[in-house]
């Protein structure tokens, strides 16, 4: 079987940038197995494996759960994390480039942590989100300190329709002097989105501006929702 670093190293990173610098996310089909992700689900309830529990009605993020996982991070986690890094700082290089932006973004994940821990960032921000019936999460940024990676993704666990309904994933896009506009995607199961986590370049009729961007879930209509959010920053907390 294909492992995941093969499989990531596979694909056709030349549409997926075109993707990312058009669009602000792209989608990438089929990454995970559907045993990869049943593994992901069951692994829910092992308290080992978790640094942290978020009740999201608490904080009026949303309604659901998700839970913060210690390092060291799960195998195959850790092999997504440090095989996709590489592929997408280029990115965000560029767009630090044309948004004449002074941060140049390493070339491994390594060294992305390296800086983060130079910070005093030294918490895992990889997430696993669970939502039932009538659960949402609010438009909202995964930034968690100063230093921050512009891209994040997130890894679905189930499949749209069948497993729950409702619960689109949402993006908005804040251009300068206009009004928002919302991106709705129902990606599948074993499937990976990249989006930006804050931001990213337009080129206008005068160059490149910064458009802001937010993302959530909306409400579930029924069934259960999990998805596995890959941050590639560390966290203050």
């Amino acid at each position: 079987m294909q492992n995941i670093q093969s499989k990531i190293a596979s694909q056709n990173w030349d549409s997926i940038t075109e993707s990312m610098h058009e669009n602000g996310f792209a989608i990438i089909p089929n990454l995970l197995t559907i045993e990869e992700c049943e593994d992901l689900k069951f692994d829910y309830d092992n308290p080992n494996l978790y640094r942290k529990t978020v009740v999201m009605e608490r904080y009026r993020f949303g309604l659901g759960e998700y839970k913060y996982f210690n390092y060291p991070l799960p195998d195959l986690i850790q092999s997504i994390r440090s095989a996709i890094y590489p592929k997408l700082a280029p990115i965000a290089n560029a767009w630090m480039k044309v948004l004449n932006i002074n941060t140049i973004f390493p070339e491994t994940h390594e060294k992305l942590l390296e800086q983060c821990h130079t910070n005093n960032q030294l918490k895992a921000t990889v997430l696993i989100l669970k939502y039932g019936k009538s659960g949402f999460n609010t438009l909202h940024q995964d930034l968690y300190g100063a230093i921050y990676f512009p891209i994040q993704i997130v890894v679905f666990l189930n499949e749209p329709d069948e497993d729950f309904t409702g619960g689109e994933f949402v993006l908005t896009q804040q251009t300068p002097r206009a009004q928002s506009k919302a991106i709705v995607l129902k990606p599948k199961k074993g499937d990976v989105l990249v989006f930006t986590t804050n931001f990213r370049p337009v080129k206008g009729t005068k160059g490149y501006y910064r458009v802001n961007m937010k993302h959530g879930v909306s409400e579930i209509h029924s069934g259960e929702r999990y998805t596995l959010g890959i941050i590639f920053h560390d966290a203050l907390s």
